[in-house]
């Protein structure tokens, strides 16, 4: 069951989310670097849940709750699961955006790009918007 009524616009604010989400899963497939894919890919998973807390959350109950991640459990108890996954990554991306090259492998980097991009694709969906496609990852790019 989506959260949009069928047909029904999304907002602006929602929608300038979702790009930004979209965005930040680009700037995440375009770099080598697995400190700069985790944390953009981690970004980009703010951007998607900012995009449905502004179509399902009251202003007055945004306000009152300062961390994304609770307040997505808070106010679309099904994502409870994806909250709590993307609250457990908090740490390493500020560890990844502090610099600490060390703080995440590549492989990490790459399975929170696919989820990241997974997540995103279910905001979509749940909002009724039409999903994008994959972005290509680096290893696409070098072929």
């Amino acid at each position: 069951m989506g959260f949009q009524a069928p047909g029904a616009p999304l907002s602006e604010a929602a929608r300038s989310c979702l790009t930004r989400a979209r965005s930040a899963l680009g700037e995440a497939a375009a770099t080598t670097d697995p400190a700069r894919r985790y944390a953009s890919a981690h970004v980009a998973a703010l951007w998607s849940t900012a995009a449905l807390l502004a179509v399902r959350s009251r202003p007055s109950v945004r306000r009152s709750q300062r961390n994304a991640w609770a307040l997505l459990a808070q106010v679309v108890p099904e994502m409870g699961e994806w909250a709590a996954f993307f609250a457990a990554g908090a740490g390493k991306r500020a560890a990844a955006e502090a610099g600490l090259r060390n703080a995440v492998s590549a492989r990490e980097a790459d399975d929170l790009l696919r989820d990241a991009e997974r997540f995103l694709t279910l905001v979509e969906e749940l909002l009724g918007v039409p999903s994008q496609q994959p972005l290509p990852g680096p290893a696409a790019k070098a072929s």
